[in-house]
């Protein structure tokens, strides 16, 4: 019998939240993971008025310590096997790395990468047995460049986007998949706690989720949705960095929330 349940991490708003809507009306259960437990019910609420689909609810926060075990524990206790797992849960800060937090920078690499990495490690053993479901990454166009003014986040969607490329090869044949979704500039709650503005927002964060998802099953190495993003990511990835390298800091001197 197949599995049709779906973990999601970051799922209290943007791209997470707009997953959730997706794969409940491809008929998956969902289990929504973050820290603030009332947005996770909000959105629980908004999906299930509208999908008849079981959502269970996990607030969490994966940046504290043993947060993945207790994660495992609490799925374990209530006998939910994902077939599908969604890692996007994940922070970005924008100024002179030399300005900013360094606690705030160590805890961004241990979401955006150690978290993420965990996650899929847990997952992907049981799949590769089933030879089915799989695993969305949620990079950014980031990771196909350096960024100044943000040089750790981009840094952490540049291994993202790397680990999902040897990944997505060692399991080809395998019957799982592993996608990495690239989006470029989404309206969401990222840009306030990044502290950007939002300028170059284009695509919804429901259109990046249907993208996504659409590559997902349509076994993608890697989704970037939107042409211009396509352009941005392979564009600046082949062009000599002493050329990329200042536009790049130019761009984001202008995006940083003033």
């Amino acid at each position: 019998m197949d599995i049709k349940l779906a973990l999601i991490t970051g799922a209290s708003g943007g791209i997470g939240e707009a997953f959730g809507h997706v794969l409940a009306a491809e008929g998956y259960d969902l289990v929504l993971v973050a820290r603030r437990d009332q947005e996770l019910h909000r959105v629980k609420g908004v999906i299930t008025s509208k999908v008849p689909v079981a959502v269970h609810v996990i607030a969490l926060d994966l940046n504290e310590s043993g947060a993945v075990e207790s994660l495992m524990a609490e799925l374990a206790g209530r006998n939910l096997v994902p077939a599908v797992v969604v890692n996007n849960a994940g922070f970005g800060l924008i100024g002179p790395m030399a300005e900013l937090s360094r606690n705030e920078q160590l805890q961004m690499i241990d979401l955006n990468v150690r978290v993420l990495t965990d996650l899929t490690l847990r997952f992907l053993p049981a799949m590769v047995a089933r030879k089915a479901g799989g695993i969305i990454n949620v990079a950014s166009i980031a990771g196909f460049m350096p960024g100044p003014m943000m040089a750790v986040y981009f840094a952490t969607k540049n291994y993202v986007v790397s680990f999902g490329d040897a990944l997505n090869s060692e399991l080809r044949g395998s019957g799982v998949t592993l996608t990495t979704l690239c989006p470029g500039t989404v309206k969401t709650g990222f840009q306030a706690r990044a502290g950007q503005n939002e300028r170059g927002s284009t695509l919804s964060a429901f259109d990046v989720a249907s993208q996504g998802w659409a590559g997902f099953k349509a076994k993608r190495r890697v989704v970037i949705p939107g042409i211009f993003n396509q352009l941005v990511a392979y564009g600046l990835r082949a062009m000599p960095r002493r050329l990329s390298l200042p536009f790049i800091k130019q761009v984001m001197v202008r995006r940083r929330a003033t």
